[in-house]
């Protein structure tokens, strides 16, 4: 199964994400994980054009959807997002978002998928 990060324009907050949650939640749309920054709602999905169609089906515009690259965090080492994102950016690879899945993982929203996983291989 691939996960895919949608992206989700919430300019009113809770009010914008309780919408999202509802659209999404009635089309079966799992979040496995994700937030909100800035006005704007990330959320890792396994139904990413099911996602996609729900949200504008609802009137809901300028949804995004992207791959994902998931890895494993040590997160009671210290410097492990550190070193994980140092292996990135030598490799060249832009970061556009990151987060945590409900299994504790970083999700990473990048530019270009394949060139982060060989970095983090």
């Amino acid at each position: 199964m691939t996960m895919c990060d949608i992206t989700v324009p919430a300019p009113d907050g809770a009010a914008s994400l309780a919408r999202i949650g509802a659209v999404l939640g009635e089309a079966g749309v799992s979040l496995e994980g994700g937030g909100m920054w800035a006005e704007v709602a990330h959320y890792l999905v396994a139904e990413g054009d099911a996602a996609v169609r729900a949200l504008e089906s609802a009137g809901i515009r300028d949804v995004e959807l992207r791959p994902t690259v998931i890895v494993p965090l040590d997160a009671d080492v210290p410097g492990a997002l550190g070193r994980i994102m140092t292996r990135l950016a030598d490799a060249g690879v832009r970061l556009l978002a990151q987060y945590s899945d409900h299994d504790n993982r970083k999700v990473l929203v990048v530019d270009d998928p394949d060139a982060a996983r060989a970095a983090l291989a």
